[in-house]
């Protein structure tokens, strides 16, 4: 919405507001500034009407009252256009400021801080960690990633976008095309979710291989959106969640302490290596090669290959 007609609407709903009898239209373009400059009753009338219309549409209740002189007024009653007390138990509170929380690092920080305080101040139940400030533990979602919020804007407006994209086994980006469905975070981490223009398939890429700046494209999707549901399941397998089978790799003692906590089998080989059994799933490789000299896989062959692609990547750049 333009700024000089969202002005124009907020003028309109105050004056309505603010009344203690109806307006007409003749009182009401001689209060608000923007009326005072259409030239022409017809050119008013049809202003008029469609600002109406979309006060009414944005939900405030308008009344139309005819006078004994028969000339039309227009009031909004206080008491009609309030919105009902704001009822949050404590889950739903912890909830609130969980959420409030991924915009911590971001540019709307101030705006959901603002919004929490307002929520508080209308009788919202504390979460348990702001009734404990000396807790030890506190929830947090980072959101630090450039690319978190017009990703985010994408998907809520349904927009193409384009970008260029590291996979963690290349040494330079490659520019994407995508249609974007939703922002997942796993294991804290963002992910986004959404469909490959060029692959013509559904892909997952993690926000922190986005290079540079995200694009948006005009133009509708081409692919059919899936449910939540299934765009949780699909970040959860491309980033190592489901597993399809199981890995043997060999991990050097005292390290490794996510690998041994998912390991399904660990066996002691000598003073300096243990040896693991873990579920092996699309994402595993570069999980794993996150540490770096403290692990060998020995098997699957195309684990072994994919992980030491990727440290050659990694030492190349």
């Amino acid at each position: 919405m333009a700024i000089a007609k969202a002005e124009r609407l907020m003028n309109l709903a105050l004056c309505l507001l603010g009344t203690g009898r109806p307006l007409t239209k003749r009182d009401l373009r001689t209060s608000i500034e923007a009326y005072l400059e259409v030239t022409g009753e017809e050119a008013f009338n049809r202003m008029f009407e469609r600002d109406k219309d979309d006060l009414r549409e944005l939900g405030m209740v308008i009344e139309t009252v005819e006078s004994l002189d028969g000339e039309v007024g227009y009031l909004a009653h206080r008491d009609r256009n309030r919105l009902p007390p704001v009822t949050l138990d404590a889950e739903e509170a912890a909830a609130l400021g969980l959420a409030a929380k991924v915009w911590q690092q971001a540019r709307l920080a101030g705006a959901a801080s603002g919004a929490l305080q307002k929520l508080r101040a209308a009788g919202m139940p504390l979460a348990p960690q702001e009734q404990e400030p000396y807790s030890a533990l506190e929830p947090r979602i980072p959101a630090g990633e450039a690319a978190f919020e017009p990703l985010m804007i994408a998907c809520r407006d349904r927009r193409p976008v384009t970008f260029d994209y590291r996979k963690s086994n290349a040494v330079h980006p490659r520019t994407r095309q995508v249609e974007p469905w939703a922002l997942e975070c796993w294991r804290g981490h963002w992910y986004l979710a959404g469909w490959d223009r060029e692959r013509g398939a559904a892909r997952v890429f993690r926000l922190s291989r986005i290079v540079g700046r995200v694009r948006s494209r005009s133009g509708a999707f081409t692919a059919e959106v899936p449910g939540q549901v299934a765009v949780r399941e699909s970040v959860a397998r491309w980033a190592g969640e489901t597993a399809t089978a199981q890995a043997r790799i060999r991990l050097r003692v005292g390290s490794g302490y996510p690998l041994r906590a998912r390991a399904t089998a660990v066996t002691s080989r000598d003073a300096d290596w243990d040896e693991l059994e873990i579920p092996f799933g699309h994402g595993l490789d570069a999980w794993l090669a996150e540490f770096g000299p403290d692990v060998i896989v020995l098997e699957p062959a195309e684990l072994r290959a994919d992980v030491v692609d990727r440290l050659r990547a990694v030492a190349k750049g």
